[in-house]
């Protein structure tokens, strides 16, 4: 059975470093640290397998925190993974307001490879507008716009900076790095 943690964890890699994720020396793990010191993390993945990686001096901490419709607001980047439905919109399945030290990654809308056909959109907030009961969002990306229906209950979590103490044992963290010969470096580590 698939946990809700892998499901996260996964469509987290697919919105923030699409890009990356497409490089075959990428490094993207979903686990629980195990220890972390200033040059290495040890983390348990889902197979409960303990893998060690080294940290780049100074690497990006981030901790996801729930979050509301309320909370997004013209001028957020954001990431959304969405499926078209019957009246042709995209309606959002999660968003994640994103940190202004991400902006612009993976901007862009394009298809995911998954079983649903959904479609990821890292883009602008300009505008956002309730309509019968779902909150419309108008984003704007690098050569193109779009709108985002966001019905109730859709999830929406805000991706802040964070400092490194929030990274301790017993701590679900996704790792993002980058991989050269049999070592790599992880760059990224974002608190779920």
């Amino acid at each position: 059975m698939i946990s809700k943690s892998m499901i996260f964890g996964a469509m987290l890699a697919l919105t923030a470093g699409p890009a990356l994720a497409q490089a075959p020396n990428a490094v993207n793990i979903v686990g629980t640290v195990e220890k972390m010191d200033a040059a290495s993390i040890s983390v348990k993945n889902e197979a409960g397998a303990v893998e060690t990686y080294a940290l780049v001096a100074a690497p990006q901490y981030f901790q996801n925190k729930p979050a509301t419709l309320a909370d997004i607001k013209p001028n957020d980047f954001v990431a959304s993974a969405a499926i078209r439905k019957e009246d042709g919109k995209l309606h959002s399945t999660e968003l994640r307001i994103w940190p202004e030290a991400m902006r612009g990654v993976g901007e862009g809308q394009r298809p995911m490879n998954d079983a649903q056909k959904q479609t990821m959109t890292n883009a602008t907030v300009t505008g956002a507008a309730i309509v019968n009961g779902s909150n419309n969002i108008k984003v704007k990306f690098q050569g193109g716009e779009s709108e985002l229906i966001l019905d109730p209950g859709v999830p929406v979590t805000r991706m802040d900076s964070a400092d490194k103490a929030v990274v301790k044992a017993g701590a679900k963290v996704r790792l993002q790095g980058v991989k050269e010969g049999d070592k790599a470096s992880i760059n990224r580590i974002t608190v779920l």
